[in-house]
Order: C-alpha cells, then structure tokens, then sequence
C-alpha cells in the first residue's frame, strides 16, 4: 500500500483548439512516441468531419464523446466461493478515457484505408450514436441493467 496519493498531473492543451482534452486524446492515439503523427491524425481527421458533416469539427468530435461515455459498468465480485458482475458507477475521470479508448481502439478496427479516415467515420457515426464504439457502450450499460439484482454486493 502506497503512503500517499500521487499528484494529479495535468495536461497542456493542444496547440490548435487550446483544449486539454484533445491533448489527452491524442496521447492515447499516439503509437511508439511518435506524438507529432498523432497530432496530424487527429487534425486531419476533425478537417475531414467537418467537410463531411458541414459541421465544426472539433464539436462533432465533443459530441461524440459525450454519447460515447458510460454511466455504469460491471465489476467482478467474489462472494462465497462466488464470482458475481457487479454493477458499479463510473468515476468521471474514468468516463472519459473509456469513451477516448472505445474511439480509438474501434476507429483501428475499420476498413478504411488510413487512419485519418477510419478515425472520421467513427467519430461521425459516435456522434449520430451508431458505429461499434457506440454499440461497446450499449452492451456495457446492458450488462450491468441485466446484473443489477447483484448490485447489493457493493463495495
């Protein structure tokens, strides 16, 4: 058990939109340090949803990270030799980098050709509330409605 809580460290914001959050995504998005790449990506990808959508970008990009962010999730509880999912609220902190991780790890997971590409059309479909980062959020809040007799066990 650690003596104290580590301080919290704050991010600067991104060079563009002046957002702490965009450099939070970022981060997540970069691969093998390579944080420049990763800004381009990202940049190119909210000029590409724009022209898409007519729309800003950066707050289709927000809004899709609003509907992507879960209430509840479960957690595994052992009760008496027992192992019960149960259904727990989300820290904000933890919402947050769900929904970022959700984006990104499905926006990879699309056929489009380039990143920047696959990374729009998911951020496009989030913020329509389809696509399969949506649908990870829905079988998330699914789960714990279906485990919520066992939400008693509580920690």
């Amino acid at each position: 058990m650690r003596k104290s809580k580590p301080k919290k460290r704050y991010l600067l914001p991104d060079p563009k939109f002046s957002d702490p959050l965009v450099t939070k995504f970022v981060n997540y998005l970069m691969e093998q340090g390579k944080k420049s790449t990763a800004y381009t990506i990202f940049y190119d990808a909210v000029a590409q949803v724009e022209k898409k959508t007519n729309e800003a970008g950066i707050e289709v990009w927000k809004r899709a990270m609003n509907n992507l962010m879960p209430g509840v999730e479960v957690k595994s509880r052992r009760v008496g030799g027992a192992t019960f999912q149960v259904p727990v609220e989300i820290r904000p902190e933890r919402k947050i980098n769900l929904s970022i991780k959700w984006l990104i790890d499905y926006s990879r997971m699309r056929g489009e050709k380039t990143m920047m590409d696959k990374l729009a059309a998911e951020i496009i479909a989030a913020s329509k509330g389809e696509g399969a980062a949506m649908k990870k959020k829905d079988d998330t809040h699914r789960m714990a409605e279906a485990n919520k007799a066992f939400s008693h066990f509580r920690f």
